[in-house]
């Protein structure tokens, strides 16, 4: 009878600790759950929310991505003020922003690519399906208010087949600091020579005419609610909302449609160390000309950044951003997005490799410890 006595008393001492360790246990989840806080351009959301999904699952729930779709300008902003761990825009910084960057961390504060895609001409043109002709002239005649209805002589020359109607072009262009805007402006500054005297490059410019949206978004909707709308957006946005968008003449006067293919082919460039470079005005024969890299804004130094708070926090900064460009990957295309070209895919993977957190090389040591273990 003592020993069974001893046993129960054993066994309900067990009892009585296994709520405690079991609360222990969830407690140390808890703990070991990440929250990446990023925001900027609302270009690559829908992919940076797909790659946040997946890597969710892949994470098995211990770290989820935040991405706030709020442009390219809030989130270089954001980035700046450091209240994000990783930014993203399809504009890179500038020289000056650079220059403060090194001056305030210590370190690059790196334009990383992570996806590429097109910039197309959306409209809202009853009676007129996807595939309407438009080069840089036209382009730019009816955003300074030039060409301002749909049968103007200068569309119909580019569509003789086309049955086009005598109705007003309503102009939907971006409200917000956009990436977007960067990569349309920056071609229409090298193909028009009106438009670079009148209004130039810029993420935000002063447009000569129209409605202001935010965000991709907000262009979207404009086109989508008003016949005659003529905007721009990403061809991820246009795809996925069902909007009719035009097909470009580019420099070597080929008609181009938008596409996976014709994207690659414009971001077949020579990449500087930096990663900054445009991509617009492909010389590529069958290269679209309205295309460019979206970005990942990060701070070499992850230390240096306030949104940062600890070393496993960079560790999973790193970790998350060498998978989006690697594993990643295989998300882009089904979402309209081209892959990274392998120059790219290798630059970004060294921009990684060289991230620190106190000096200690946490991207070098998250690229061999996955390459050792997987993700």
């Amino acid at each position: 009878m003592k020993t069974i006595r001893v046993l129960t008393i054993a066994l309900l001492a067990l009892a009585l600790t296994m709520p405690a360790f079991a609360a222990g246990q969830q407690e140390g989840a808890r703990e070991a759950r990440h929250e990446l806080l990023g925001a900027g351009a609302s270009f690559p959301a829908p992919l940076i929310t797909a790659w946040a999904d997946e890597y969710r699952d892949v994470t098995n729930g211990q770290v989820t991505v935040n991405y706030q779709s709020i442009g390219s300008g809030g989130g270089i902003r954001q980035f700046i003020e450091q209240n994000i761990m990783f930014g993203a825009s399809e504009r890179s910084l500038t020289d000056e922003q650079m220059d403060d960057a090194l001056r305030l961390t210590g370190g690059v504060a790196y334009n990383m690519p992570i996806t590429l895609g097109d910039i197309v001409l959306t409209y809202n043109v009853p009676g007129v399906d996807k595939g309407l002709v438009m080069d840089a002239d036209v382009i730019a005649g009816a955003f300074l208010g030039e060409i301002t209805r749909w049968n103007d002589s200068k569309i119909a020359a580019l569509n003789p087949d086309v049955d086009l109607p005598n109705l007003p072009i309503q102009i939907a262009h971006r409200s917000d600091g956009s990436g977007s805007t960067a990569i349309f402006t920056d071609y229409l500054t090298k193909t028009n020579s009106t438009w670079a005297d009148r209004v130039g490059f810029g993420s935000s410019v002063n447009w000569p005419t129209g409605s202001g949206g935010n965000g991709n978004e907000g262009v979207a909707g404009i086109v989508q609610s008003t016949p005659g709308a003529l905007g721009y957006n990403s061809l991820v946005y246009a795809v996925l909302n069902d909007i009719d968008y035009a097909y470009i003449v580019n420099k070597s006067g080929n008609i181009i449609e938008p596409s996976l293919e014709a994207t690659s082919l414009a971001a077949a460039v020579e990449l500087p160390a930096d990663g900054r470079v445009s991509l617009t005005d492909t010389p590529a024969p069958q290269g679209y000309p309205i295309a460019g890299f979206a970005w990942a804004l990060v701070y070499e130094n992850l230390d240096q950044n306030a949104a940062i708070t600890s070393r496993a926090e960079a560790e999973q900064v790193a970790k998350f951003l060498y998978w989006t460009v690697t594993d990643g990957q295989d998300l882009n295309e089904g979402l309209s997005f081209a892959r990274l070209p392998d120059d790219a895919q290798a630059l970004a993977v060294q921009m990684i490799s060289t991230l620190k957190y106190n000096g200690e090389p946490v991207g070098q040591q998250v690229i061999d410890q996955v390459q050792a273990n997987g993700f």
